[in-house]
């Protein structure tokens, strides 16, 4: 399988006022808080289910930085087999900084992985805290959180990540991107 060429955000623009398409690799909840208007939501877990590309479309993937369209090029360039397809320098982050249009909902929560990064921050600094504050033993929540992160990316099921989606704060990037 041949590698996907990459084009700047330039470039890109250049291509959709000529009829490319392009498509968002994200998860659900970071396409709801932000995405290239006009751009198909395809997420990266979805792509073997769904069609990215119909032959002979010119298709840009692209993601948030640009790291995860790199990392799996082999399965973006089989799902758009027919098609010339790109991938987006810098991904979502670079069109921003090139002062490109953005369509976005700030009333969307951040991302699901990002609240998790803050959640188990918060608990690790609170642990080392009481721990030299109150009591030794408040240790053991770093600990606990640090197990947990382990797990998760031993695993690829973060718990606490499927708990926080499931906050009421979260339900409803959860809902407008099930309509999406």
């Amino acid at each position: 399988m041949s590698n996907l060429n990459a084009i700047s955000p330039q470039r890109a623009a250049e291509l959709a006022r000529s009829g490319a398409v392009f498509v968002d690799i994200r998860e659900a909840d970071e396409y709801a808080r932000d995405h290239i208007p006009g751009a198909r939501h395809v997420p990266l877990s979805a792509l073997g289910s769904r069609q990215a590309a119909t032959p002979g479309e010119v298709i840009i993937f692209h993601c948030r930085s640009g790291m995860r369209s790199q990392a799996n090029e082999a399965q973006l360039a089989a799902a758009a087999p027919f098609c010339e397809a790109y991938v987006l320098e810098g991904g979502l982050e670079a069109w921003k900084k090139a002062g490109l249009p953005v369509a976005a909902d700030h009333k969307q929560p951040i991302e699901i992985m990002r609240q998790v990064q803050i959640a188990a921050g918060s608990l690790v600094l609170a642990g080392v805290i009481l721990g030299f504050a109150v009591h030794p033993a408040f240790f053991g929540l770093s600990g606990f959180v640090g197990a947990g992160l382990i797990g998760a990316g031993v695993t690829g099921t973060c718990l606490m990540a499927k708990l926080i989606a499931v906050m009421p704060w979260n339900r409803r990037s959860r809902t407008c991107a099930a309509a999406a």
